[in-house]
């Protein structure tokens, strides 16, 4: 059985980057993903054009993942955006915490992602297959490794179906995270989140952000090259592509690619694997 892929874009800004990508999606839907999701900003700052483009994914033919994060909301509007997805024909969704927009307080309904997961189950049963995210490298704000798995445990409890993780560049923290999660009694797929690498000093900035573990020799050698963005991509491909064939024979239960809404690097990267 092939290894299921699944792709993330994020909403484009312009008419430009809306024509970009659906061309874009039309090349890696040769992949035949699983599915595609779309991200949502902070404090749902991309709602409109979330959902504007899952509902285009969905018209193409492929099933489409809405992200969906609940800081900051109530009960009323989550009910009433899940029903707006649901209706779109919507079935998978990525529940997210998610991430305040600057400037403003907590506030809300729901402290933790997996208060939405609950919160979902409770109100639509099984309508939706519910993704949750996982770090393997531990989320930046959690006050533990433990702490941390315990939160996956949490979100699992609560109904969740499969995990996405961060990406990361150390498969042996992968394997490590997983094998802990078992430990826990946590059973859902874990599917490993791969980013491949582009472009240098923007790796570097959403990695220290997020707390992905860039190891020494990878980061020396993109700084090394400067400017030399071929010698960048070539080796970005060459370092992604043995982590991907490394997790393939281990059997991982799928590849979630953060595409960054570009075809080419997760393209090679799918050619490597034999799709």
């Amino acid at each position: 059985m092939a290894l299921p892929l699944s792709f993330e874009f994020f909403p484009p800004k312009t008419p430009e980057g809306a024509l970009k990508l659906r061309a874009v999606r039309q090349q890696l839907y040769a992949r035949q993903p699983e599915f595609c999701s779309v991200t949502y900003g902070a404090g749902g700052s991309t709602q409109e054009g979330t959902f504007a483009t899952v509902a285009e994914i969905l018209a193409e033919g492929v099933p489409a993942a809405a992200h969906f994060s609940c800081i900051g909301a109530t009960r009323a509007g989550v009910r009433a955006q899940l029903g707006q997805l649901q209706g779109m024909g919507v079935r998978r969704l990525v529940a997210l915490r998610g991430d305040m927009p600057s400037g403003y307080g907590l506030g809300g309904e729901f402290q933790y992602a997996s208060d939405l997961v609950a919160f979902i189950r409770a109100e639509f049963g099984s309508a939706f297959v519910i993704e949750v995210a996982a770090y393997p490298e531990v989320h930046p704000q959690a006050r533990s490794p433990q702490a941390d798995l315990q939160a996956l445990l949490a979100k699992v409890r609560a109904g969740a179906d499969s995990a996405i993780t961060q990406y990361f560049f150390n498969t042996d923290a992968y394997f490590r995270f997983v094998d802990e999660a078992c430990a826990l009694g946590i059973d859902i797929p874990i599917v490993p989140g791969i980013m491949p690498i582009t472009n240098a000093s923007q790796l570097l900035r959403f990695s220290d952000a997020c707390g992905a573990e860039v190891p020494r020799w990878i980061r020396l050698r993109l700084l090394g090259y400067g400017d030399d963005v071929a010698s960048i991509q070539a080796f970005g491909r060459e370092v992604v592509g043995d982590l991907c064939e490394q997790l393939q024979r281990a059997g991982v239960p799928g590849l979630h690619f953060y595409t960054m809404n570009q075809s080419a690097p997760t393209l090679a990267l799918c050619e490597r694997l034999g799709r």
